[in-house]
């Protein structure tokens, strides 16, 4: 079974250890190497070239989004998974856009780091539920804010509320909940709006944003 190599990258010890002890229970991930600011980060990612870096952002050199940046710029095969205490968009954003396949906050659980881990080293985009609404948010905005107010890319707005609902982690049965309709209508307004996109799942989402610069700090 091919492995995933994973570096870390803390400026806590303590953090890094556990860290470790977590992460090597997995038998499809190793770790090669920590670093306890960015510009050891780079130095390591040259001489190790690991699969999936796990990137605080608070570092004391440079930000761990510059440091996210200049390696995505020199290896764009080795894959950012975002672990900080940080939740404002602000920093998610920014992370995004230098290139990070994963967001996840430090309150997560353990299984959404690994998730995480396992996606970017797939090519997918993992964003934690509670931050990817904000994506989403953005998204609606940016459109409403160019004059599209009945709908967005061709959605209508009832396909709206569920892309917003579905960004912030809501499964179909409370979706129908919330919007007073059955969970069968839910399944298809969420078919509908994906085919419209021509996206297929979140990740997919979180590109085609980027992509079309939907998405500002």
């Amino acid at each position: 079974m091919s492995r995933i190599r994973l570096l870390l990258v803390d400026d806590h010890e303590v953090v890094r250890r556990g860290l470790r002890m977590l992460l090597e229970n997995e038998k499809d991930l190793v770790i090669e190497g920590e670093a306890g600011n960015g510009g050891e980060a780079m130095a390591l990612v040259e001489k190790l070239k690991p699969d999936v870096v796990i990137m605080d952002i608070t570092l004391p050199d440079i930000s761990g989004i510059d440091a996210t940046r200049r390696i995505k710029a020199a290896h764009p095969d080795v894959a950012v998974v975002a672990l900080t205490i940080h939740e404002d968009q602000l920093y998610f954003f920014e992370m995004l856009q230098a290139g990070a396949s994963g967001y996840v906050p430090k309150r997560a659980a353990p299984d959404d780091l690994i998730m995480a881990i396992r996606a970017a080293h797939r090519g997918e985009t993992y964003i934690y539920p509670s931050l990817a609404k904000l994506l989403v948010h953005d998204f609606l905005g940016r459109n409403g804010e160019e004059g599209t107010k009945e709908t967005v890319s061709g959605l209508t707005s009832r396909e709206q509320e569920v892309l917003a609902l579905l960004a912030d982690g809501k499964t179909n049965e409370e979706i129908a909940e919330r919007l007073v309709i059955s969970s069968h209508t839910v399944a298809r307004h969420r078919e509908n709006l994906m085919g419209k996109l021509g996206l297929h799942s979140r990740s997919e989402l979180v590109k085609y944003a980027i992509r079309k610069g939907l998405i500002k700090p």
